[in-house]
């Protein structure tokens, strides 16, 4: 396991570590199919609440991408201006697109080296000493990222990647970005509405954007490697310099999706495809709300569905990838007679409780 940038590690059958995040909980585990991987369960300052689901592609370079989004995506996402006016939808758009671009450079390639395994993040270190800006150099740079010069600064970033769902929450408004075939489901009285779009090279919109692009489609997958159309990374999907980002043959431009809560909200789920290639939403949905009426930790909740969808053996197919999984409960306030009128306030200091598992 990726150490805990959150959460409960584990490695194999072994607890690794753990700490608490306010009120998230995050737990992770590992079957021993493949190599690990990573997901991230992120609480960034209130008023409001992210839960950053990222499942990566490939291995190698795909975990890394799926660790600095976990480390820099929120940040992001706090630093645009358009946070600051309210618009948290292109806040977080535009910290999708810059996670490509800090990837590249100098400074992309040392970011990366570092959250490598042991001689990348050795050498990571070194050429931080050496190469980085000194304390008070580039200070009258907005941005120094990529002002950063050394041996990798032609670096074009990983040819590998992640995919990303991220789930925010302001008060009692919910949003939604997805690039990727990750997927947020929310249950409503129990019945699962789906709050992303899951991005493979086959619909239409993604097949027109690909061809157009150069790119093509063989057995359902871009340029017969990677069997989705959206991520971050992966960067040899997006080398053409006439097109700009969203118009690549991959692009990293998430899909957004703001929606009200409401006091029939029950809870939101969060998920790679290694979960949805085994239950739909609403199988998924009927699940946890069974094991609801029995159990009241949403790790052992989570536990329960992973153990549901691991395949036996890896002679077949169906539950053999890695998977990622984020429950976000809605825990609703007693609201007395003479309080009801102001049930809309207090549904906004919603308390969330929330416990993630990971297995890959």
């Amino acid at each position: 396991m990726h150490l805990p940038l959150a959460g409960v590690a584990l490695l194999g059958n072994h607890h690794v570590s753990a700490r608490r995040l306010r009120r998230l909980l995050v737990k992770s585990w590992d079957s021993g199919y493949n190599y690990n991987y990573l997901d991230s369960l992120r609480k960034v300052p209130v008023p409001i609440q992210m839960a950053l689901c990222l499942d990566f592609i490939k291995r190698d370079y795909g975990k890394v991408v799926a660790k600095f989004c976990a480390k820099y995506l929120h940040q992001q996402v706090l630093k645009h201006e358009a946070y600051s006016a309210g618009d948290i939808g292109t806040s977080v758009q535009k910290a999708f697109f810059r996670m490509d671009d800090m990837m590249r450079g100098q400074r992309g390639w040392r970011e990366l080296a570092v959250l490598g395994d042991k001689i990348n993040k050795f050498t990571g270190m070194i050429e931080g000493l050496i190469w980085s800006p000194r304390s008070g150099e580039g200070n009258h740079q907005v941005d120094d990222w990529a002002f950063e010069e050394g041996p990798h600064s032609d670096f074009s970033g990983p040819t590998s990647g992640s995919t990303a769902c991220v789930a925010i929450i302001r008060y009692n408004q919910l949003v939604v970005a997805n690039a990727g075939d990750s997927r947020c489901v929310i249950s409503r009285k129990g019945q699962a509405y789906n709050l992303s779009l899951d991005h493979k090279p086959d619909l239409e919109l993604e097949r027109e954007r690909i061809l157009k692009a150069g790119g093509f489609i063989h057995a359902g997958r871009v340029n017969g490697s990677l069997n989705l159309a959206r991520a971050i990374g992966d960067m040899e999907f997006k080398q053409n310099k006439f097109l700009p980002a969203e118009k690549q043959i991959v692009t990293s431009n998430p899909d957004i999706n703001t929606v009200e809560l409401c006091d029939d909200d029950d809870f939101v789920v969060l998920a790679c495809d290694g979960i949805w290639d085994c239950m739909s939403s609403q199988q998924l949905v009927d699940f946890i709300q069974e094991q609801l009426t029995s159990e009241s930790k949403l790790s052992v909740i989570c536990e329960r569905v992973l153990d549901r969808c691991l395949a036996p053996s890896t002679a077949g197919g169906e539950g053999c990838d890695n998977m990622t999984m984020i429950i976000v409960q809605f825990k609703k306030p007693i609201i007395s007679d003479t309080s009801a009128e102001s049930s809309a306030s207090t549904r906004a200091e919603t308390t969330l409780k929330t416990a993630a598992n990971e297995s890959s």
